[in-house]
């Protein structure tokens, strides 16, 4: 029966450390296992993973291309027959659509993001609904089915 006292840790299960620098004696003396001279046998050597020796990066070797519009506001789409589908599922109180509810059932994948939205498919049901953008063929197809569309500002 061990006893906590006499418990080892298993053969093999612990290797002892590599003790560099510690003297010629140890067999890891001088150089320290760091080779000979150069940027990687000095202290403090740290370099990131994207740096290439001091050749021209990648990235700034690769040409530009295009434009890249910093202030554009990416909308998330939302089609009328995807609205029309949660109203079939009952899974809309009094076919209210706000971005809460759009967030919590899945539709939109960002509650804080601006979303629209589009008139593909056929809408049915008369529901309310609060969006940052409609099409023009959504908001035909919404008032159409007796619903109402309340645009939200950005």
């Amino acid at each position: 029966m061990d006893i906590l006292s006499n418990l080892k840790h298993a053969d093999g299960a612990v290797k002892k450390r590599k003790r560099i620098a510690r003297g010629e004696g140890s067999g890891r003396g001088g150089q320290a296992t760091k080779g000979m001279n150069g940027q990687r046998s000095r202290s403090g050597h740290k370099n990131r993973a994207w740096f290439e020796g001091g050749q021209m990066p990648l990235q700034r070797r690769v040409p530009k291309r295009g434009f890249h519009n910093h202030f554009r506001v990416e909308f998330q789409p939302v089609n009328v027959a995807r609205l029309q589908n949660l109203v079939d599922d009952n899974k809309v109180e009094e076919n209210n659509f706000t971005p809460a509810v759009l967030y919590k059932l899945g539709v939109i994948s960002k509650a804080t993001a601006p979303y629209k939205i589009l008139g593909n498919g056929e809408l049915t049901a008369k529901i309310t609904i609060e969006a940052h953008k409609v099409s023009a063929a959504a908001k035909v197809k919404i008032e159409a089915a007796g619903g109402t569309v309340k645009e939200i500002s950005l």
